[in-house]
């Protein structure tokens, strides 16, 4: 009886504990990263910048923590990748930006991970930094049980052939109006586009901000964008999370 009150007692823990859980997608190894508030908590599924999972997603995690949601971080690239150089991150998005159909199963195989741990997939958002936020976009489009999905600084662009007819949450895009990686007609076309198909949507953009704004230490960091997009990024959260 005691050891068996004892195993109660440490499933109990591990329900609520934080750290990297791995799992297996056509047999390779992924290691996502998971925090978890409290039981039932609203649960915010993220996507990693181009670099994979790093402190960056992590206190990110921690953040949303203190705010009482729980995050689930997904790994696109396989447990181990995660890319320094730059030809390497290249490489390693190019290689998912050729090939949606891997990208979406990378993306669902972490969504139902995340089931699995008891995480609340049913009241929960998608958000993504920079390729992340694009990843975010593309499970957006492939009609993802999520409430919205929302990218920081990512690419825009639909690709041919897709659209989001299949959209069942709200669109929420942050910006920067500075960013000469993602081209402002990007942000334009996808604004005409989400009116057009009849998403809900919301389209931010912030002076003086270039790509990667929100990255903290970086030397697009932009204090004053990232400061107003968390903002409102967890007002989004309390009007849609319940």
């Amino acid at each position: 009886m005691k050891k068996f009150i004892l195993s109660m007692v440490t499933l109990a823990s591990l329900a609520f504990a934080d750290g990297n859980i791995t799992y297996k997608i056509d047999g390779k190894d992924y290691e996502a990263y998971y925090v978890n508030a409290t039981k039932n908590a609203p649960l915010v599924f993220m996507v990693h910048d181009w670099d994979g999972i790093t402190d960056y997603e992590i206190k990110r995690a921690s953040m949303l923590k203190e705010l009482g949601y729980s995050v689930f971080a997904v790994d696109l690239y396989g447990k181990g990748v995660r890319p320094t150089e730059l030809a390497d991150k290249k490489a390693m998005t190019k290689s998912l930006y050729d090939n949606r159909e891997e990208m979406r199963k990378r993306l669902n195989a972490g969504f139902e991970e995340a089931k699995k741990l008891g995480l609340n997939t049913s009241n929960s958002v998608g958000m993504g930094y920079c390729f992340g936020g694009s990843s975010i976009l593309e499970m957006a489009r492939s009609g993802a049980e999520l409430k919205a999905f929302i990218p920081f600084h990512g690419n825009l662009a639909t690709p041919n052939g897709q659209d989001y007819k299949n959209t069942k949450g709200k669109v929420v895009v942050f910006h920067g109006s500075a960013d000469t990686v993602v081209p402002f007609s990007e942000f334009a076309d996808l604004a005409v586009e989400l009116e057009k198909t009849g998403i809900n949507h919301e389209m931010i953009t912030y002076s003086k901000a270039p790509h990667a704004f929100s990255v903290f230490g970086a030397k697009s960091y932009e204090e004053v964008a990232d400061k107003k997009s968390w903002k409102r990024f967890t007002e989004v959260l309390e009007e849609t999370l319940k």
